[in-house]
């Protein structure tokens, strides 16, 4: 994942001061210099660097720091409130026109991802908004890119506006606006075509859509493994064409993610998207907040929470709740949960979402093997109706038959057993608001990052508590 090594070097930097009662000025000026090594090794703009390093040193040499009776945490604060600063203080979302369509123009540098952005885009708009969008198909360069951009939208039953390779972009443009305006579409996604460099042709082009257009937002599409060259891309789309927002693409890859930390001071323009992976359902809003806590190691619980809750169904969610409450959950309810909790994204990322648990040894080695899952699956498919449901009846002989019909030995199904009775405790103690379970405060971690865990995982419990009082 992106900013691994980073979050590896501040957290390094940090944790020298963690050890210290009292923190002085030299001890301030040795963990700046470490930051910022990082941050330049991260490909974070040096202006950029100069200007955090200087406002987090002159916030952390202050009095009330130095006299504070926990001046590590105090630092931490700072360091997350301008490293937050910097990636844009505020969530930002689609510029919306007042009337229907909302024009979003898509631009950017050839591979960066603008046909799949455009793919991921249509299926938020339709899941958060129940929006009607067409997508235009206005890259004719390169090969297959209207192609790709008609089975996108075969996936999602989404219209494809085209008129083939050999129609100027700019003629495309305008005969899809008017067929928009004509079926009523909310959203319009024009995807333009991109270069392998910058170069005045591809601008004109774009100068001229953006005329026919008349878009409410132009989204520039970034890959962020480009490093240092994306913040230069940007200031020069930003420049001719006067960008409203930018997406970073493939933050899912192993790369230094610098571009993120830059691109907004730079240019001026909000981040409002990132590319996590390569399904459709892969796109995040950009809250810069929550990404200065992953970048610090101190997870980014609101996220994973509204992870769950968009692939949960709400009345299963509610059935289990009561299950976990009457002691009644049983393997069905086992497999149900796996195969959701599959469908949020690699658990590996998920549990880096966690405040603390980038602390956790050995978590770089976690992998959760999706033929582990199926193995799970395979056991308890290999049981009887009657013992799904009572787990209790799971004798010995039992067991030595579910092994043979899942192709499994014993000793896996009385593994796969031991971890469905210890999920079931763990469930029915939270379920009852209970966050005092064994191992969660090492899980969570102390200090700062414990508490804001702690704090996010008890507000999450407060808040279903009350949906539930107000729907009786």
């Amino acid at each position: 994942m992106a900013f691994e090594s980073l979050t590896d070097r501040l957290q390094q930097a940090m944790s020298k001061l963690r050890r210290k009662g009292k923190v002085s000025e030299a001890d301030v000026k040795e963990m700046m210099r470490e930051i910022r090594l990082a941050l330049l090794e991260a490909d974070v703009n040096l202006q950029v660097v100069k200007d955090f390093t200087k406002r987090v040193r002159e916030r952390a040499v202050g009095v009330e720091v130095l006299e504070s009776l926990s001046p590590a945490q105090q630092i931490v604060k700072i360091v997350d409130e301008e490293l937050t600063a910097t990636l844009g203080s505020e969530t930002v979302g689609l510029n919306k026109s007042e009337r229907i369509p909302t024009v979003i123009m898509m631009v950017g540098l050839q591979g960066a991802g603008k046909t799949t952005f455009g793919g991921k885009l249509a299926n938020h708009l339709i899941k958060t908004e129940k929006a009607r969008p067409l997508m235009i198909a206005a890259d004719v360069y390169r090969p297959a890119a209207i192609d790709q951009l008609k089975v996108l939208g075969q996936q999602l039953d989404v219209p494809v506006f085209d008129m083939g390779t050999e129609v100027s972009p700019v003629e495309i443009v305008r005969q899809g606006m008017e067929l928009a305006k004509e079926k009523k579409n909310d959203y319009v996604l024009i995807d333009t075509a991109g270069r392998l460099h910058i170069d005045e042709t591809l601008m004109d082009e774009l100068k001229q859509i953006k005329e026919i257009a008349q878009p409410d937002d132009i989204l520039l599409v970034v890959d962020a493994m480009t490093g240092q060259d994306a913040v230069n891309v940007a200031d020069s789309f930003n420049q001719q064409l006067g960008i409203t927002g930018v997406v970073i693409t493939k933050l899912d890859g192993d790369t230094r993610g610098g571009a993120a930390l830059s691109i907004r001071s730079v240019t001026g323009a909000p981040i409002k998207f990132i590319g996590s992976g390569e399904k459709l359902t892969d796109l995040e809003i950009f809250h810069p907040d929550r990404m200065s806590s992953r970048i610090l190691g101190m997870g980014d619980m609101l996220t994973l929470i509204e992870k769950a809750q968009q692939d949960y169904d709400e009345k299963k969610a509610e059935e289990l709740a009561v299950k976990m409450k009457e002691n009644s959950f049983d393997f069905n309810d086992f497999i149900e949960q796996l195969d959701q909790v599959m469908g949020m994204g690699p658990i590996e990322d998920l549990l880096k979402m966690i405040p603390g648990m980038n602390n956790m040894p050995g978590l770089e080695n976690v992998k959760v093997d999706p033929k582990d899952v199926a193995r799970k699956k395979a056991m308890v498919l290999s049981m009887t109706p009657a013992e799904r449901e009572n787990p209790d009846l799971l004798n010995p002989s039992r067991r030595r038959r579910i092994a043979a019909g899942s192709g499994n030995n014993v000793v896996e199904v009385n593994r796969m057993i031991k971890q469905f009775k210890e999920s079931k405790k763990m469930m029915q103690q939270m379920s009852k608001g209970n966050m005092d379970i064994p191992g969660m405060d090492q899980m969570l971690g102390g200090g700062i990052k414990g508490k804001l865990g702690k704090m996010a995982m008890n507000r999450m419990v407060k808040k279903n508590k009350k949906k539930k009082k107000k729907k009786k």
